[in-house]
């Protein structure tokens, strides 16, 4: 992959797979810096990813495992609200129902979070999904299934919390 492709390829992929990120960590800012490091990868693997079958969900694999082990590493070295050097970026709020179904998607396991984002705001086959995943289909399937069943009864009208956009972490 030349200079050219490559940058036809990071501006065709860019949004989606920081969108995609987004759906399945919940924080747009940080799905936003681990997509632009796993593009930094690709660079430099980019003579090996020209002969990858889908180089897009090759980024959005090591974005999505960038943004595992940064929570990891967050979540061990926890630090005091007084001790953050800058105020967190404010920015135009995305609309109340993707607020709803992010912050539904938040309560869900991360497998299922996971499957129902690449197959339902991606629109990957089911096969796909599992390859991407290292998963078997019927795991996937199950997968769908129950995590539906759960985003159904967490946006269900009854739960204001989710309603109003306020999110649990």
């Amino acid at each position: 992959m030349d200079e050219r492709e490559f940058d036809e390829f990071y501006q065709a992929s860019f949004g989606r797979v920081v969108n995609q990120v987004t759906a399945m960590i919940g924080d747009r800012d940080e799905a936003h810096e681990c997509v632009q490091e796993a593009f930094v990868r690709a660079w430099a693997h980019r003579r090996r990813l020209a002969r990858v079958d889908h180089p897009e969900a090759w980024v959005r694999t090591v974005a999505h495992r960038q943004a595992v082990s940064r929570w990891r590493r967050a979540s061990r070295g926890r630090r005091d609200p007084d001790r953050a050097v800058a105020a967190p970026l404010t920015a135009d709020g995305p609309a109340p129902d993707r607020v709803a179904v992010v912050a539904a998607l938040r309560h869900l396991p991360a497998a299922q979070r996971e499957a129902l984002v690449l197959h339902h705001v991606y629109d990957l086959p089911v096969a796909q999904v599992a390859r991407e995943t290292g998963t078997a289909e019927g795991t996937i399937k199950a997968r769908l299934s129950r995590g539906r069943a759960a985003l159904a009864a967490l946006l269900a009208d009854d739960v204001p919390d989710l309603r109003e956009g306020t999110t649990h972490a």
